[in-house]
This record gives structure tokens, C-alpha cells and sequence, in this order.
């Protein structure tokens, strides 16, 4: 039997789409009763019965009984019923009376009979908190009597203690194992060597998560009241997509989510045993670049000093995890920014060595997204000696590709611009004769305003920074309560506006319109996300992305 796809079938879409729901419905719920909405606990206790050498472990530490408010309550009640519809359970009746504050989910191995002849087959451990030990013993009862009563044959041993309940299912019906452990918690599981191992790692200490260093460490970076925190052991998890990373800097990452009167606030730090030095001094404010980028910017990316970034212990991060995670060095970044990959393959340029190379103050790049063309792109730095000599280079690969520099001038601001001719046949009343005209067509311009040197893609974009100078994204209310909930000081800013890019996004990245319809309620309601890297500590890198929603 596919133990994992059983597993899958009956528990697993129900538990995560329940995380994925119950986040978007905090914030729904938030301006009712914000004291209400903090986790019972910093720190998910089921930790305990999870394998020190487990990929993953998702926890949610709030009951979600707490997130039926306004607009809300028939969407959840739906998908706590649909949770155990294959079961005959019934949620109001049967789980919500015991119910605690805590949600578990792990992967506790990678191959439940480590037999690879038949293929891997992971095992998965839910851990529902119970407050109401022994109603939570009577669901466990109720839901195997249901499957005995539905053709099951049920398996029923003593293991240290603690009776498990197993099933002996046909091949086309989902396995289960289950048992409530102590007072707290009852297992669920798609293999009863699961629910043994479960209990071996709590009454073996040295076994389970909470033993790891790596997790100690990692538990040390959660913020008090989190809502949900998640795990991830990034040597297996890489092991588990069957992944072998030429470097890994980074052996465990953490996730927490937390609220904010904005928003969601997401916080990551990624764990390492060596010395982490910053691509860059921290920034204490926005860089000044910013005020250079039109508020009507679907995605804005500004910082400080890219002549580091190609070896800097954030880029060696992002190869790891788009490794890891996409199982690709294809990243969704550099999908996001095709346009400029394009700029890179028509001009025969290489961004690290071209132009990122001397760009060691600040910087800011943007897109302005249009909804039938390929969207426009800016990039504004910061002026410097190595800058002008930057600029005499990039007119030099213009040249050398055929383009000609020209003056042109608007709003009095003197431009250059790398232009190209070319001809355009046009039909001629003479027969056997055409006619030809000459089209100049812009294929980049670039200005000095103020301090900083400005880029861009073609003249309308050009334009629009002259003519809005009092419109720009630094002053734009929705951009400064995305800034204001990420800590300073830090590494800058990638700045996301869902509304003007969402579009854009899904032609890039098609895998985002599944993820659009799992967490519907909350996608429905994003209004921007935002990026950045912060804190200080030299053996860990540390982040957030902000989540602004809607009418907030």
C-alpha cells in the first residue's frame, strides 16, 4: 500500500489548508478582539514526539474555534467539517468539545521501513493538544469504530504504556493509527511504526527535536505570542527532494508568524555554525533612491552596495533554498525580474560584473507593471567615481552592440539615450517599388538627478519620474506602513504591491495560481508584501515579510 499517499488522502490537505485559512482569518478576527489573537505558547509542544532528525514540523498555537468572527465563521466551519468528512466524524460534535491550542504536522522520516527497494514512503505524524483527555479518548475510539464499521480490520497493542489503534485497510482505503498520549495530545498517523517512534523520542529525550542544538538555537529567535512557527532541518529536507548541494552554509531554518496592527508579520532566521559577514553596513532608514521610483511600482527592490552581493552570505542563502526548496538554480526572483534578464541577454552584459560590481552605495531597482507589454523597469544608484566610470562602460557595450548615444531633453533634464535604427517597408503605388522609413527605436536612457544616476527602460517611464517627483513610492501611505513593521536597522527593502502585480506574477510563476486558490480568503485580501534582512547575530541571518492586508 502508498502509505504516504493514504495518509495524504485523509488528514494532511485538511490540516494544512486549515493553517493556510485560519492565518488569513486572524486578521479578519484582529480588529475585534486583538488581545485574543496570540499563541497559547512560543514554542509547540509536540515538539517532544518529533525525530531530532526530521525535515519539517508545522505548528499552529491558537485553537480555531478563536477565528470564527465577522464574514469568516461559515468559510471555517466548512473546512473543519470537510477536515474528517471521509472519517464520518463530526467536527462541532466530536473534536471541538476537547480541542487545545496547538496543531501539529510533521514529517517524521523520510522512509517509514528505511526499505528503498519499494520507494520512499514518509511518515507523518499529526498532534492535535487536547484539553479534555478523556473525551479526546472517546474521538479516538468513536473514529476507529467507525472505520471497523466500514470494513477496517483493527489492529489494538499496549506500547510503553500508551494503547495504539491501527487499522489493517484494503489497499484502496486510507491507513490510520492513533492513540492520546498522557494528558495533552492525541497522535494520528499513517503507520503505527510512526506513533512507536513518537513515543520513543519522549521517553528518550536525547532523541527528539527538543534536544537538537540546532533547534534550541533556532527556538531562542521566537517572538512571544507567534501564531504559528514551523521547522526545517535544511540538509534533509535538501536529502528528501533528493538534492545535492554543491555549498550549504545553512543547516536549519526557523519560521514564525506573528500579528501586527498592519498585518502579518512572518519571521525567518536561518541557522550556521560559521561566521556570517552582511553584504553591506545596515541601513538605519530607507535609502534616498527611493524617491526616484514612481508610487505606481508593482515591485521595488532597494538597498546598499551590490559590488559584494554575488558573495555575500544572503546570495549563498538564496542558492541554497532555491535548491532546496524549488529543486532548481532557477529562481522565482530572477522569473519576477525577466525583463531585466532580457536587458542582460540582448546587451551580452553580466549584471555582477557590468554593473553590480560598482554600485557600492545605494541603489533602488523597480518594475512598472502593464497589463498587455512587457513590464518597465528602473534602476537608480547612488553617484559616485566608480559610478561615472560605470556609465562610460555601459555607453562602450552600447556602442560595440550598435546602438548610437544620443542627447535628447524633457522638462529641461538632458538625457542619453542608447537608441538603434532600423527600417520599415511601406507599400509603393509604383509596381516592383517599396518605399522604406527610418525608426528610431530607445532601448535605454540615463540621467543624472541630484545625487543619483537614473536608469531606465524607455522614455514614458523616463517621464514619469520627472513629472511626479511629490509621487513617489517613498510617500506612498500603503509603502510606509509595509516599512514601518519591518525592524531597523537593516539590509533594505523588496518591496511587493500584490494589487499591480498579481498579474504579472502569475504569468511568471504558474504554480502561484494553486497557491492563490488553497489560501483564497487571504489572497483575496493582500494589499502588498514586503522583504528584509535584519538583526545582528554573526551565526545566524535573520528576515521578515510583511504581509499588508487589505482595509488595514
Amino acid at each position: 500500500m502508498n502509505r504516504q499517499r493514504s495518509f495524504i488522502g485523509f488528514i494532511v490537505p485538511g490540516a494544512i489548508a486549515l493553517l493556510v485559512i485560519a492565518i488569513a482569518g486572524f486578521y479578519w478576527f484582529f480588529a475585534k478582539s486583538p488581545a485574543n489573537l496570540i499563541g497559547s505558547s512560543s514554542q509547540p509542544g509536540a515538539a517532544i514526539f518529533v525525530s531530532k532528525l526530521s525535515p519539517v514540523m508545522v505548528s499552529f498555537l491558537a485553537n480555531p474555534d478563536r477565528l470564527q468572527a465577522l464574514g469568516r465563521e461559515e468559510e471555517l466551519s466548512k473546512l473543519k467539517t470537510s477536515l474528517f468528512a471521509k472519517s464520518g466524524i463530526d467536527y462541532k460534535q466530536d473534536i471541538q468539545p476537547w480541542l487545545g491550542n496547538e496543531i501539529t504536522l510533521a514529517i517524521t522520516t523520510l522512509d517509514i521501513d528505511r526499505d528503498l527497494k519499494n520507494g520512499q514512503q514518509p511518515g507523518y505524524l499529526l498532534a492535535l493538544s487536547t484539553q479534555q483527555p478523556e473525551k479526546s479518548r472517546e474521538f479516538v475510539e468513536l473514529l476507529f469504530s467507525k472505520r471497523a464499521l466500514a470494513g477496517a480490520n483493527l489492529a489494538v497493542e499496549q506500547y510503553k504504556g500508551v494503547k495504539l489503534i491501527s487499522d489493517n485497510s484494503q489497499p484502496e482505503r486510507d491507513l490510520l493509527a492513533g492513540a492520546v498520549v498522557g494528558e495533552s495530545f492525541v497522535l494520528l498517523a499513517n503507520d503505527p511504526k510512526v506513533l512507536r517512534e513518537a513515543i520513543n523520542n519522549v521517553q528518550a529525550p536525547d532523541l527528539n527535536l527538543t534536544s537538537s542544538p540546532e533547534y534550541q538555537k533556532a527556538t531562542k529567535q521566537l517572538p512571544k505570542g507567534g501564531l504559528a512557527v514551523a521547522f526545517l532541518n535544511l540538509p534533509i529536507v535538501a536529502k528528501w527532494q533528493g538534492l545535492e548541494l554543491p555549498e550549504q552554509l545553512y543547516n536549519s531554518q526557523i519560521i514564525s508568524l506573528a500579528l501586527n496592527p498592519k498585518g502579518l508579520l512572518a519571521e525567518t532566521t536561518f541557522l550556521t555554525s560559521s561566521e556570517i559577514v552582511p553584504p553591506s553596513p545596515p541601513l538605519s532608514k530607507p535609502v534616498g533612491a527611493l524617491q526616484y521610483i514612481p508610487a505606481s511600482a508593482g515591485l521595488a527592490i532597494s538597498g546598499s552596495n551590490l559590488s559584494n552581493l554575488g558573495n555575500s552570505d544572503v546570495a549563498k542563502l538564496w542558492k541554497q533554498a532555491t535548491a532546496t526548496i524549488y529543486g532548481s538554480k532557477e529562481d522565482v526572483v530572477s522569473r519576477l525580474a525577466k525583463p531585466l534578464a532580457d536587458v542582460q541577454k540582448r546587451w551580452g552584459i553580466n549584471f555582477p560584473e557590468d554593473i553590480f560590481s560598482w554600485v557600492q552605495g545605494e541603489y533602488a531597482i523597480a518594475l512598472l507593471p502593464e497589463e498587455q507589454t512587457t513590464p518597465h523597469w528602473i534602476f537608480v544608484v547612488e553617484k559616485s567615481e566608480a559610478v561615472e566610470q560605470g556609465v562610460t562602460r555601459l555607453d562602450a557595450i552600447a556602442s560595440s552592440n550598435g546602438l548610437s548615444i544620443n542627447l535628447l531633453t524633457i522638462d529641461k533634464q538632458k538625457i542619453s539615450a542608447w537608441t538603434e535604427l532600423t527600417t520599415a517597408t511601406k507599400k509603393s503605388d509604383v509596381k516592383e517599388r517599396a518605399s522604406f522609413s527610418i525608426e528610431t527605436k530607445v532601448r535605454g536612457l540615463h540621467t543624472t538627478l541630484g545625487n543619483y544616476e537614473i536608469f531606465t527602460s524607455d522614455l514614458e517611464t523616463m517621464d514619469e519620474i520627472l513629472t511626479t517627483k511629490d509621487n513617489a513610492i517613498i510617500d506612498n501611505p500603503n509603502f510606509k506602513d509595509s516599512i514601518a513593521a519591518i525592524p531597523l536597522p537593516n539590509q533594505g527593502y523588496i518591496y511587493l504591491d500584490w494589487t499591480k502585480s498579481q498579474n504579472l506574477l502569475e504569468r511568471q510563476v504558474p504554480i502561484l495560481k494553486l497557491v492563490e486558490v488553497l489560501g483564497k480568503p487571504f489572497f483575496n485580501n493582500l494589499r502588498s508584501l514586503t522583504v528584509s534582512s535584519y538583526g545582528t547575530d554573526t551565526r545566524s541571518l535573520k528576515g521578515g515579510v510583511f504581509f499588508k492586508l487589505n482595509n488595514s
